[in-house]
């Protein structure tokens, strides 16, 4: 389950339209320069929006990277806290490199500016990264959290296709309630068995349960997507309890005609499919436990004003 290409462009890509943007020599505050080099980089709405797990846009860190590089190398100056103006050693820069940076040439010319345990870190022998490759720290912990994650959640995937049904429904039960559903008092429990009538689990959103979410749970194997049947069937069973919501968890995947159905039938039913599945868990944890936490730090601005 590895995450998607990420839409924003490394960190190196935005250097020369950085440049650029300040190469009329005024001073800009943070917020315009980042918002005009998107513009004139053509970063789309969805690529500004991208998120980072720590929290902020992962546009707003690389920019931050960026920033920070012209900084260490003199290209840019701070007149006062939060604008930035180029200065002539940027001018210059803008003028040597008109074909703009990749990885390997960042890493060429900002690395006399890196602190020393940095480069001790990374000798000349070790192979350049491909161009794609995540270069800001903060971006670099969570790309190795995330693989951490994905091959966990790969493990988390077999274990539940390979549990027992009441294990299984038993597992969904506790996603919801750690999730919120049920409130404060956790109202909710697994029902299963030859007479569970269509409905595996329970969830009383109040305490005179008069606000009810039903819940399915299909352990299926890889490929071995759910169809609209089931779907159908389970829309059925709500109808049978007067009931309105529900969750049809699984352990496969959903085929499109059963993700079709579910739109347009007048209950209201949420599809969660084995990789959704255990990102919830995971972040969650649910089935999972904190191995260990990471932090970092940055200067606080506000303390040197």
């Amino acid at each position: 389950m590895p995450e998607e290409a990420s839409l924003v462009l490394i960190w190196p890509e935005y250097v020369i339209p950085t440049l650029q943007v300040l190469a009329d020599g005024q001073s800009r505050q943070r917020r315009e320069v980042f918002d005009a080099v998107a513009d004139r980089a053509g970063v789309s709405d969805d690529a500004r929006a991208e998120t980072l797990k720590s929290g902020g846009t992962r546009y707003e860190q690389r920019m931050g990277w960026v920033l920070s590089h012209l900084g260490k190398a003199k290209w840019v100056d701070r007149p006062e806290r939060g604008y930035y103006v180029i200065t002539d050693a940027g001018r210059a820069a803008l003028a040597q490199y008109p074909q703009g940076f990749d990885y390997a040439l960042a890493r060429e010319v900002f690395a006399p500016f890196w602190p020393e345990k940095t480069k001790s870190a990374v000798p000349a022998s070790v192979p350049v990264p491909p161009s794609d490759e995540i270069s800001d720290p903060i971006e670099v912990i969570e790309d190795a959290v995330s693989r951490i994650e994905a091959s966990v959640g790969e493990d988390l995937l077999d274990r539940l296709r390979n549990s027992h049904p009441d294990f299984f429904e038993q597992a969904v039960v506790d996603l919801l309630l750690k999730m919120g559903y049920g409130g404060a008092a956790q109202r909710g429990r697994r029902i299963g068995g030859s007479n569970d009538e269509g409905i595996d689990g329970l969830i009383d959103q109040d305490a005179l349960g008069l606000d009810q979410v039903y819940i399915q749970a299909k352990r299926y194997k890889e490929g071995n997507n759910v169809g609209r049947e089931p779907i159908q069937a389970f829309v059925g069973a709500l109808h049978g309890f007067g009931a309105s919501r529900g969750v049809f968890l699984t352990t496969s995947a959903f085929t499109s005609g059963a993700i079709d159905y579910a739109k347009k039938v007048q209950s209201r039913i949420i599809l969660i499919d084995g990789a959704k599945l255990v990102d919830l868990m995971i972040a969650y944890r649910v089935g999972v436990q904190e191995k260990q936490r990471f932090s970092a730090v940055e200067v606080d601005e506000d303390y040197f004003e």
